[in-house]
């Protein structure tokens, strides 16, 4: 079958999937989403050359203590924001050095896959309850918004780009994409908002904000993805989707965005 075929029917797959089990129920929700940080784990694993028994324990235990039980202690959230934000810092600063990485032992490398890949997915389950009630809307929203992004960035880029992002580590990515995916992403936040369905989670103007906080970081997320596949000289994170790579592949720019979106996030609601 042609290759740009099976592209298309396994990404239509996994949207289907995502969003049909976020909208179904929170325990489909919940489900679908343990099981991407699973499957993330055992390929971030890969990446860093670590043994998966330890990190899968991690992301079991992280799912059961923070991410399964949806009461909202602010200081639970607040402490796991911190966390995530902290290895987010520290990945950014790897991400814009120009000399050789120094190589990080195996306490560092869990304490990266803690925060750049548990955290985020614990998060991502208690932002659809951080009103108190299971609202899938905030997170569909941040998906279209992401992919919106992705294809008119893609477009846009092809079209009219000429100023490369940063080369080194995607040569494909240019300043022009960015701004164009930055720009749709905002309008489409706006149209977004306008829906009696999206404007139950946050108004137009409160979704633009949102969907420009998920471009910036999101953007540099899918930088540092890239940078960790350079780094273990491997294409793909893995191969569970044909034409597309794995699950950290196509969830990077929503993982790495999601500490910045969920303390954004808690702030509107906290202040309302």
């Amino acid at each position: 079958m042609n290759e740009s075929i099976i592209r298309t029917l396994s990404g239509l797959v996994y949207i289907i999937l995502l969003v049909s089990a976020t909208l179904y129920s929170p325990f489909t929700f919940a489900i679908l989403f343990g099981i991407f940080l699973i499957l993330s784990v055992v390929e971030f694993c890969r990446l860093a050359n670590l043994d998966k028994a330890v990190p899968i324990v991690m992301a079991l235990a992280g799912l059961m203590l923070f991410g399964y039980n949806v009461n909202n202690n602010p200081a639970s959230n607040l402490m796991l924001n911190l966390a995530a934000l902290f290895i987010s810092v520290s990945l950014l600063m790897d991400l814009f050095k120009t000399g050789p990485l120094v190589p990080r032992d195996k306490t560092a490398k869990l304490a990266r896959l803690t925060g750049y890949v548990i955290i985020p997915f614990i998060l991502i389950i208690k932002m659809a309850f951080l009103t108190n009630a299971f609202n899938p809307y905030i997170i569909i929203g941040m998906f279209i918004l992401i992919w919106a992004n992705d294809t008119f960035a893609y477009i846009v880029g092809k079209l009219i780009g000429r100023h490369k992002l940063l080369e080194r580590i995607s040569p494909k990515k240019t300043i022009e994409g960015f701004v164009g995916g930055m720009l749709f992403a905002v309008v489409g936040a706006y149209i977004l908002g306008q829906s009696s369905y999206f404007n139950t989670a946050l108004s137009p103007w409160q979704w633009m904000a949102f969907a420009a906080v998920l471009v910036i970081f999101g953007t540099l997320g899918d930088l540092v993805e890239s940078q960790l596949k350079r780094n273990a000289g491997v294409k793909d994170s893995g191969k569970i989707m044909p034409g597309h790579g794995g699950i950290l592949d196509r969830l990077d720019s929503v993982l790495f965005a999601t500490p910045f979106l969920f303390l954004y996030y808690q702030i509107l609601n906290y202040v309302s």
